[in-house]
């Protein structure tokens, strides 16, 4: 059986503390070559073009540029490059923003060393990772979507527009009293009583829908 390469890893963060509690961690390892770190996003990304690491272990609250606007970067200029956030925050909103920026990991750095070394192992081997804490954060704040038909959806952005009924009708081709069927059905989804309430609903969500 033919063994894995060993991952190429460079570290970024603005506190030396943290650097070199990951590299006395991570250096003994024989998966893990850390072939260079840096204080700040501006200072390692010119670095990461020169050396190509595998993989980048990225602090998110750097000054200037955060670790995540640079995961975005780096996805851009180096796909191939993986990265893995550590984070203080396990605040969804940090997570889900990591991970549209392109990074493939979220660890917390309260995490145990395990912990750092199994994100590294998951997503050098091509999947993601979250720390525990981190998912079971994510998930319980993500409420399931209200389920509207393609139509409904349309009626209620025109509605978070200001379109009356007569509008919408005109604008979709369909009756007003179609329209009126479509707006009591949304009710019924939506649980809302209200056309006051409905209004409401869709000025406040219906581009998230």
């Amino acid at each position: 059986m033919t063994e894995r390469p060993v991952v190429r890893l460079f570290l970024v963060d603005d506190h030396p503390l943290v650097r070199d509690g990951l590299r006395a961690r991570l250096s003994p390892l024989p998966q893990i070559e850390i072939v260079g770190e840096a204080a700040s996003a501006v200072e390692a990304l010119p670095l990461i073009d020169d050396l190509r690491p595998d993989l980048v272990l990225a602090d998110v609250g750097m000054k200037e540029v955060s670790g995540i606007d640079m995961a975005a970067m780096l996805h851009e200029r180096q796909p191939e490059v993986r990265v893995v956030m550590l984070s203080m925050y396990d605040n969804p909103e940090y997570v889900q923003q990591a991970l549209q920026a392109g990074a493939r990991g979220y660890v917390l750095k309260d995490a145990p060393a395990s912990e750092i070394i199994a994100a590294i192992d998951a997503v050098w081997s091509g999947g993601t990772f979250l720390s525990p804490a981190v998912s079971k954060r994510l998930f319980r704040n993500q409420a399931p979507k209200p389920l509207l038909t393609p139509r409904e959806s349309e009626i209620l952005s025109a509605l978070g527009r200001g379109a009356s009924s007569k509008e919408i009708a005109q604008e979709l081709g369909l009756s007003v009293r179609t329209v009126e069927a479509h707006r009591q059905s949304i009710k019924r989804r939506l649980e809302i009583e209200g056309q006051a309430e409905l209004i409401k609903y869709a000025v406040e969500h219906a581009r998230k829908i």
